[in-house]
């Protein structure tokens, strides 16, 4: 096996109910909710779905919400540019976190 990530492996998301169905249906109901058209629109929540699949780096959200965003109409532009807020909101932060580092290394500095 070259890599872990297994493109194919998308379409098998329904199995992971074998074992716990009751579990996997109040997610998938939970999930097509979230999902469905609110306040925010079907484009809207995949863009957003797409940002967060790059920030928490899931290859097959990736693929999944890179296709949903061309379906409902988002363009490569726009989809990037979303990509990017995840990457700034996630570098920043990374790099808020320094102030942590900062104060514990100022207690214990001699």
């Amino acid at each position: 096996m070259e890599t872990y990530y297994q493109p194919d492996d998308l379409q098998k998301f329904a199995e992971i109910a074998e074992g716990a169905p009751e579990l996997a249906k109040k997610f998938f109901e939970y999930y097509q909710a979230v999902f469905s058209e609110g306040e925010l629109t079907e484009r809207e929540k995949s863009l957003i779905a797409l940002a967060v699949a790059h920030a928490v780096q899931c290859p097959y959200c990736i693929d999944a919400y890179t296709k949903s965003c061309l379906e409902k109409g988002s363009n490569k532009a726009e989809m990037t540019e979303a990509i990017h807020v995840a990457t700034a909101i996630r570098g920043g932060a990374s790099l808020v976190h320094g102030v942590q580092m900062r104060n514990v290394a100022g207690k214990l500095s001699l």
